[in-house]
């Protein structure tokens, strides 16, 4: 016979009451494994409080890396792609703009999907959360996906650097070998 106790507050944190719940009341688990019991247990406890998100300048972006948070202007926005696509009974359309973001340190290529399109209006401030950094043709380009929002925020007093173009910069994969 299959047995699932596990008692987790439904006040203190409903994602993991329910879990627990539907994992017993299906008997999909005969145990819950220590690592699960741990994650439930810290979903259930008071949760933690959210930190203050640190802001960066666009001269301090790196190949590769994510969770970035900027303020930037829009410098220009050029539409690359727009055309419908299938999408069982529905026309999906599907949109795509490089638009040149930067701040007083630099500017960047940033490459705009769908409904981000739309806010990108020449002059306009920005606030991008959780951007990364995607490489295209061996430059850096600065994209938010679904984990990340972007959010036009009131007109920032700084001017923008021009002259620091992080996008023409090339960059090549090199492998070290070892010995």
């Amino acid at each position: 016979s299959l047995s699932l106790s596990l008692s987790v507050s439904s006040s203190s944190c409903p994602a993991a009451a329910a879990l627990a719940a539907a994992a017993s009341a299906c008997f999909l688990l005969p145990s819950i494994s220590p690592p699960l019991l741990c994650c439930l247990k810290s979903m259930a406890s008071a949760h933690a409080p959210l930190r203050k998100p640190t802001f960066i300048k666009v001269d301090q972006l790196r190949p590769g890396t994510s969770g970035h948070n900027l303020i930037s202007k829009v410098v220009s926005t050029k539409t690359v792609l727009q055309k419908a696509r299938p999408d069982g009974t529905q026309v999906r359309h599907v949109r795509i703009a490089e638009c040149t973001l930067g701040d007083e340190t630099g500017v960047i290529v940033f490459t705009a999907r769908n409904e981000q399109v739309d806010l990108m209006k020449d002059g306009a401030t920005l606030i991008l959360r959780n951007a990364k950094i995607d490489m295209f043709k061996g430059s850096m380009r600065l994209s938010v996906d679904k984990w990340g929002r972007i959010e036009v925020t009131e007109p920032a007093s700084f001017d923008i650097k021009l002259d620091n173009n992080l996008s023409l910069v090339e960059y090549e994969l090199v492998n070290v070998v070892e010995e």
